[in-house]
């Protein structure tokens, strides 16, 4: 018997039992709890159980172990705030105009009418809590935005970007809109701890709940744990005089240290008796962005990296487990994405998506069944900002079309200029190239498969007009950070030229 058959019995039989032996039917009691963990800038080559013989992930590899590891798991884009606005809307994140990860204090944000996940679930009885990075806004503390609690959620706790100064001690946590740092600690400790506090404080035990941990690690700048870093000491060489050691260091023991809040996170769940009957999705938002000063970020192998829709930019780990209703572990070669969660999680939770949501991804509850996802479309990306070019992308299956913009590249800031967004409206596609994935993704093979190359090609370019005229304008706004630069640019060059 098939999943989506077994879930539907098993309710069935229970509104039965219930309707006779008490008189009526909690139906809140028959929908299970919903968690997404998201990890910022973890590889699909960054855990144990993704193939890294070097990073110590236990908990999350024991996870995986337990439950559907996917082998093709898709973020909705190549960097931050683009994927955690498709993830949260079952959208592709460019028809709510979120093109670039948001800077602190920038207008662009996810409008208040966006349909979230968080809401649907919310208007249909359940109780959600979110924990950790949001950045689908520019400032949590700003009325003039929707904030978590516009968008579903009863309670919020977290940053708009990232943990600063860093990982520890962080100043900027908000707490339902109002200031709460500067904190002692470390971010995965911090947030884990919140999610904790509100399971055993706010939660109503005959409610479900969904919760979104949005975790900071290992995205910089990146602090850890000695306990954590020490694990990678190198044996006779000093890290503290070696910043290519130590930065190796930190970011592997960043994700331990992660790895370690994520278990305790489950621990607690299984202490509750809430682990049995709650669906859990853990996955990244990108891939791993490969810096100069932390370049240990991991691919596993696939090309590119974090800002490239190319494998290495949008292929994340992505591990389910729902004890309930997943009783064998499972590998699957199934391509799953963020996208997908909104419908996947309202399948699962009855709730009935409104009629006018166009929807950019599927429910991949038949995938937990091993079966292909039923898509009316393929996955589609598109990122002005890309390393090194312009870049749009459509997968089906094994096949993957990627293509440039002509015209249309943006900076790799985030400034949202009137240029900038004339750039995008007018934007062309051009460059074709056809890769079969299960072969590599170097390949050009659109010569012989044209009809494959056709196809995809006339998706693509429906795809675009369609998200070009959902895409909204922002007001003007230039990043105050290069506006500071551009200013002590200027005055030491009017140093320099009294000379």
């Amino acid at each position: 018997m098939k999943l989506e058959d077994t879930i539907y019995l098993k309710r069935l039989l229970f509104t039965f039992i219930f309707t006779i032996f008490s008189g009526w039917a909690n139906a809140e009691s028959s929908r299970p709890n919903l968690i997404v963990v998201l990890c910022d800038d973890l590889g699909y080559g960054d855990l144990g159980c993704y193939g890294n013989q070097v990073v110590q992930t236990p908990n999350i590899d024991q996870f995986a172990a337990e439950g559907v590891k996917f082998t093709r798991c898709y973020s909705a884009a190549p960097n931050c705030s683009p994927a955690r606005t498709g993830l949260m809307t079952g959208r592709t994140p460019y028809r709510a105009g979120i093109h670039n990860w948001i800077p602190y204090d920038s207008p662009m944000h996810v409008r208040k009418n966006e349909i979230t996940l968080a809401k649907l679930l919310q208007d249909s009885g359940y109780q959600t809590c979110h924990v950790g990075k949001w950045h689908m806004n520019g400032n949590l503390t700003d009325s003039r935005y929707p904030q978590p609690q516009q968008h579903g959620f009863d309670w919020s706790f977290g940053t708009q970007n990232n943990a600063l100064p860093s990982h520890k001690d962080p100043v900027n946590f908000v707490r339902n809109g109002k200031q709460v740092g500067p904190l002692k600690g470390y971010a995965a400790d911090l947030v884990t701890d919140e999610a904790i506090n509100w399971l055993n404080n706010q939660r109503q035990e005959e409610t479900p709940f969904f919760m979104y941990v949005a975790y900071h690690e290992p995205h910089e700048p990146i602090a850890s744990d000695h306990k954590y870093t020490a694990l990678y000491e190198p044996q006779g060489k000093p890290s503290i005089y070696d910043p290519e050691v130590s930065s190796f260091q930190a970011h592997h023991g960043n994700i331990t240290q992660m790895d370690a809040a994520f278990g305790r996170l489950l621990k607690h769940l299984e202490q509750l008796r809430l682990r049995h009957d709650t669906l859990i999705f853990f996955t990244s938002d990108n891939g791993p962005a490969i810096t100069n000063a932390h370049p240990h970020g991991s691919t596993g192998g696939l090309r590119n990296k974090k800002g490239s829709v190319y494998e290495g930019g949008v292929r994340v780990p992505g591990i389910v487990q729902w004890p309930r209703a997943l009783t064998d572990p499972r590998v699957l070669d199934i391509p799953v994405s963020g996208v997908d969660v909104l419908p996947t999680f309202c399948q699962i939770a009855d709730v009935v998506l409104p009629r006018n949501l166009e929807l950019d991804g599927a429910s991949f509850l038949r995938a937990l069944d091993g079966r292909q996802i039923r898509r009316s479309k393929p996955l589609y990306w598109q990122f002005h900002a890309a390393r090194g070019e312009s870049q749009l992308a459509v997968l089906d299956r094994s096949w993957k079309l990627v293509a440039q913009f002509e015209g249309g590249s943006l900076p790799p800031h985030g400034d949202i200029l009137e240029e900038h967004q004339m750039r995008i409206q007018k934007a062309e596609i051009a460059g074709y190239q056809l890769f079969n994935l299960s072969v590599d993704e170097t390949t050009d093979v659109q010569d012989d498969n044209p009809r494959i190359a056709r196809r995809l090609i006339s998706n693509m370019q429906h795809t675009f007009r369609s998200v070009q005229a959902d895409n909204p304008s922002w007001p003007a706004w230039q990043w105050p950070r290069k506006e500071g630069m551009q200013i002590r640019a200027y005055v030491e060059s009017l140093k320099i030229g009294k000379q």
